[in-house]
């Protein structure tokens, strides 16, 4: 049985926990992400790309700075900066993937109106995103655990 102390604490390369803990650092990153994307295109007006790519980095820069501090400790990757362009690296194909489903809800979908007034045509990015941050969940937890960081691969 496993002790819920292990669940937030110590370090371990145990898959369970490893992906327990980022479901807690992905929606860290995943509220400044998609908080910064609708202020940006909200608040600020700006085109939904370049908001969705600023509001990437900085989700990205919260969710290495947790990896590394609280998931991952063993990188098969010794010099940090490697490390970090590795796991950004990843990210960016995140990121592409995040771009090209936004871009399929709103220019895509909502022109055909898919959920009729129950969600203005205005704001199916939104939509797009919650979609997107499930697939780019996955794909960043898995190509970072077993790209990056499995030791056991090293």
């Amino acid at each position: 049985m496993m002790n819920f102390k292990n669940l937030f604490t110590g370090v371990t390369d145990n898959t369970f926990i490893q992906f327990f803990r980022y479901c807690f650092v992905g929606g860290s990153a995943f509220v400044i992400d998609a908080g910064s994307l609708i202020l940006f295109k909200e608040a600020f007006h700006m085109n939904t790309n370049l908001a969705a790519v600023i509001s990437f980095i900085l989700g990205l820069t919260v969710n290495y700075v947790l990896s590394t501090c609280w998931i991952f400790k063993n990188s098969k990757i010794k010099n940090r900066l490697a490390e970090f362009m590795a796991f950004a690296a990843i990210g960016v194909i995140g990121l592409l993937m995040n771009v090209a489903i936004i871009w399929f809800f709103e220019d895509f979908l909502a022109p055909k109106q898919l959920f009729g007034s129950l969600f203005p045509q205005d704001k199916y990015y939104i939509i797009g995103k919650f979609v997107s941050t499930v697939i780019v969940f996955l794909w960043n937890f898995c190509a970072r655990k077993f790209i990056i960081f499995n030791k056991n691969n090293a």
